[in-house]
């Protein structure tokens, strides 16, 4: 895009360039819609590197893992300060959202800030500014790579070159824009990636039992493709899924979750789970909960059933299969007064 105006894919004006080392050719000067099912494919299925965008996909979570761990280094330094000193005036907060690309690669979008130390989400000292978190997050992005140990060989995994660090300033405005933002479009930015799935038709919603699962497969080349290197990754077998890399291959490799959050960064999951029961609770029970006995129940309050009282053996009786054998005699009667 440019501005409005949707710019055509990959035009090539050369004819030499045109053509990959497979004979293929290699633009495309169409200018492509927003749910054009093209997007996102490879243009050479041979060119392209399907085993190290499974592998980058299966890494990915080791990948932020260790880009947080960098994170405070690399502010210390800029900082000029130990990771000790550091940790006793700011410490590192953040969220952060996976999202496919339409290739099928794994992104994130990540909202970091610095915080004081406490519990009083207070901000950390004036000289641990904006200005040096994003170039600490520049750095240490950079700084972070894996090399997994495949039968293939040893690629080097890291982040691509696409790390784009936007201040984030209190007041209003239109997230990734680097303009006053108010706490509802810091909320809104990270919802909208949340709720966002792979627009890829025929994925597999579930684990592939065996490679066999793979010939019925009814996505696109691309994604199949995909979805079977993974597997062969994870040496998989006509039968048998040992690994990983098996057991994610219907998401393309990855393997994580598609949010997380430091736990300082605002309200907990365990907190959120309680609200939601508390709530629930408060809708069946307008006037509070009771015990059989009328008293009122609480999470202090225990029953202890200490008699037990035996009822009896028999089967379980249902009415459905009752009614239905009772139907069917009474057809067979009707049959033979016939």
């Amino acid at each position: 895009m440019r501005g409005k105006t949707v710019l055509p894919c990959r035009p090539r004006r050369d004819a030499r360039v045109r053509r990959c080392p497979h004979g293929r050719d290699i633009s495309c000067a169409r200018r492509h819609a927003d749910n054009d099912p093209r997007l996102g494919r490879a243009l050479c299925g041979d060119c392209y590197d399907y085993a190290a965008a499974v592998l980058f996909n299966l890494h990915a979570g080791e990948l932020w893992r260790r880009f947080t761990t960098y994170l405070p280094r690399r502010l210390a330094r800029l900082a000029g300060l130990t990771q000790k000193e550091l940790r006793a005036q700011a410490r590192v907060r953040y969220v952060k959202v996976a999202e496919y690309q339409a290739r099928g690669v794994i992104h994130y979008h990540a909202i970091i800030r610095l915080d004081a130390p406490g519990q009083g989400y207070q901000p950390p000292p004036a000289r641990l500014d904006t200005a040096m978190l994003c170039d600490a997050i520049t750095a240490a992005a950079a700084a972070v790579s894996i090399s997994p140990d495949t039968p293939a060989g040893a690629p080097v995994l890291r982040f691509g070159t696409q790390i784009d660090p936007r201040p984030i300033r209190s007041g209003n405005g239109l997230p990734g824009t680097g303009s006053r933002l108010s706490a509802q479009a810091v909320g809104n930015y990270i919802a909208k990636y949340a709720t966002k799935a792979l627009d890829a038709p025929g994925v597999p919603d579930r684990p592939l039992r065996s490679r066999q699962d793979i010939t019925s497969l009814r996505c696109s080349a691309h994604h199949t493709r995909m979805i079977t290197t993974a597997w062969e990754l994870g040496g998989g077998s006509m039968t048998a899924a040992p690994t990983r890399a098996c057991k994610w291959a219907h998401m393309l490799g990855y393997g994580g979750h598609f949010l997380t959050k430091s736990r300082r960064y605002s309200v907990t999951f365990g907190q959120l789970r309680r609200a939601r029961t508390e709530h629930r609770k408060r809708l069946r029970h307008p006037n509070g909960e009771h015990d059989p006995w009328g008293r009122p129940l609480d999470e202090t309050t225990v029953l202890i059933l200490s008699t037990w009282t035996y009822a009896g053996t028999a089967t379980t009786v249902l009415a459905g299969p009752g009614l239905a054998l009772a139907s069917a005699a009474r057809a067979r009667e009707h049959g033979a007064g016939l």
